[in-house]
């Protein structure tokens, strides 16, 4: 196998963006959890959902990784931050800069997505997490919030989805461009 697209997903929106990018380009989507051998393939995308600045299933894929054979790795992340804001794009590299090998990292295009978030769906452990840091948050001034946080803070307890699958171009185009 050549390339191989595999997602972390926690509630569906990265999954959505793998099957859809699996359509768009003939390469099998698989869950982290059953990602394959993949000593012989050559590109990997790794669609991954953000929390608390890790990449679901990142580090259990890297470690099934050869760096020498792997000659391209393009890893999505999708999260509920606008990434046209440069400042969560710097938070978000930064996180992955402590997560990927710098042989790795050099090697890897990354590319960011709006995914969604219904706080019905959130598993116990997670709605308890983000009350506290709403909490945590609406004791601070506004005008001294990152965007992030007032994103996080306009978005509190609904039910929100900025899934865009036009998106994806960009990262099908770097799909079907040589080796890095």
């Amino acid at each position: 196998m050549e390339r191989i697209i595999i997602y972390g997903s926690q509630y569906g929106s990265t999954q959505r963006y793998a099957k859809r990018l699996s359509q768009q380009t003939g390469i099998p989507a698989v869950n982290y959890k059953e990602t394959p051998e993949l000593s012989d393939v050559k590109t990997i995308i790794y669609l991954g959902g953000l929390y608390a600045g890790g990449v679901l299933g990142l580090a259990k894929t890297l470690r099934k990784i050869s760096t020498e054979k792997v000659q391209k790795l393009i890893l999505v992340t999708v999260g509920l931050a606008d990434p046209e804001e440069q400042e969560n794009k710097d938070n978000i590299r930064a996180s992955l800069q402590r997560q990927i090998s710098p042989e790795l990292f050099g090697r890897t295009k990354i590319f960011h997505l709006r995914g969604g978030i219904d706080y019905q769906k959130l598993s116990f452990g997670h709605r308890t997490m983000m009350k506290l840091l709403y909490q945590s948050l609406h004791r601070r001034p506004w005008e001294t919030q990152t965007a992030e946080n007032r994103a996080f803070m306009e978005t509190y307890g609904k039910q929100v989805d900025f899934t865009d699958f036009g998106a994806l171009e960009p990262i099908v185009q770097e799909i079907h461009r040589g080796t890095i």
